[in-house]
């Protein structure tokens, strides 16, 4: 049976609703909006993460412009203004302002033309100063709005945060999820979010996961009910959000189903279009399935430095199984033929015995032999 990946359909994520004055009056911005017209539009949405500077649009150029953007003009804008005639400004800020901008910000502190003030009120159009800089205003307003702006989605499942990497722990109701959750913080590791995963996407591709408000630092235990994590722990033990960096399916075990046996799997699931690693790990009575979730996390830590355990352990071993120079001559005649299907590749190496089960330990691993026959007491291939 060919190597399958596990590709979920992408989720359908959400994105919030913003209003301008919501926005205004945010206590997590950085910078002050002082309003100086348009208290009428404070309800007008805001829909996009990024400010938008088009100072073409003063010269009549519309092109490009995205009305649920916030609008900024800086020093440079203002002054091109101050070129142009009276008649001439009236006309830029209505033409400006008819677009049904939600909001426009000035910049630098400078007092905004009585033009822009006259066709923000007649257009009920909130128009705000801001004291900072153009460049400071619009990290501020960046860092905020991807915020509030970022698309979520809410997953099944349990986050954890062991040795510093964030893991999801999904699976069906009932796996034993919760357990290993309560399992791997008693060994100092931090709760993020048991049953219900708050997701939001961030650039330039992160997933950063965190609890329901009503569940934060709850995990529920069936036998015993819900347990408040932070009070029987203590502050350490739980953590309020972590990035998701790997992703821990757990499974029923089945002796019928085929698992990885030496970790050359690359399957990923998709979160917010991000793709994230994920390892599958059975489940049975015996198994301590914290420690596993463990040297997943302790693997996945080694994988960002660079090492791939399965794969230096495989070069060791079809080195010693066969002479340098046969190994050098595969690699070439291996170059110049048609690129194969690498998952086909990948099986090769996890080729069981014959009549063995999936889950039989005793695993034939090499697919590379000597030269003269297979190694003693292991079967032959055709």
């Amino acid at each position: 049976m060919p190597e399958e990946t596990h590709r979920p359909r992408r989720p359908d994520g959400t994105i919030p609703e913003l209003t301008v004055g919501r926005l205004a009056s945010d206590p997590q911005l950085q910078i002050q909006l002082v309003r100086i017209a348009g208290e009428a539009g404070l309800e007008r949405p805001l829909r996009h993460p990024r400010v938008q500077k088009n100072g073409l649009a003063l010269a009549g150029h519309y092109h490009g412009i995205v009305p649920t953007r916030v609008q900024l003009f800086g020093e440079t804008e203002l002054s091109y203004l101050e070129a142009l005639s009276h008649e001439a400004r009236s006309v830029a800020a209505r033409g400006l302002f008819a677009l049904g901008l939600s909001c426009v910000v000035v910049t630098g502190g400078s007092e905004p033309p009585r033009s822009f003030v006259a066709a923000a009120e007649a257009t009920s159009t909130p128009l705000f100063v801001s004291s900072a800089r153009s460049s400071r205003t619009i990290n501020a307003l960046h860092a905020l709005l991807d915020e509030r702006l970022a698309p979520q989605v809410q997953l099944h499942g349990v986050l954890v945060d062991v040795y510093g990497v964030g893991v999801l722990l999904l699976g069906p109701s009932g796996i034993g999820k919760s357990e290993c959750a309560l399992a791997l913080v008693r060994r100092d590791h931090q709760l993020v979010a048991d049953d219900v995963v708050r997701c939001d996407w961030r650039p330039p591709g992160l997933i950063l996961g965190q609890p329901a408000e009503l569940l934060r630092h709850h995990i529920e235990i069936r036998g015993l009910g819900v347990l408040d994590i932070r009070e029987l722990f203590g502050v350490t033990s739980v953590s309020d959000r972590k990035q998701i960096d790997l992703v821990v399916r757990l499974c029923g075990w089945d002796d019928g189903e085929e698992f990885d046996r030496l970790g050359l799997e690359d399957r990923t699931h998709e979160i917010l279009g991000t793709a994230i690693r994920e390892v599958r790990v059975p489940v049975r009575p015996g198994r301590d399935m914290a420690s596993i979730v463990e040297m997943a996390a302790r693997n996945e830590l080694l994988r960002r430095d660079g090492r791939h355990s399965a794969r230096e352990f495989l070069e060791r071993l079809e080195g010693r199984l066969m002479p340098r120079s046969d190994l050098e001559a595969e690699t070439d005649t291996e170059s110049t033929r048609p690129e194969a299907d690498p998952r086909a590749l990948r099986r090769t190496w996890s080729m069981l015995a014959p009549n063995a089960s999936g889950t039989e330990s005793s695993a034939w691993i090499p697919a590379a032999k000597p030269r003269g026959g297979p190694p003693p007491g292991k079967p032959g291939t055709e």
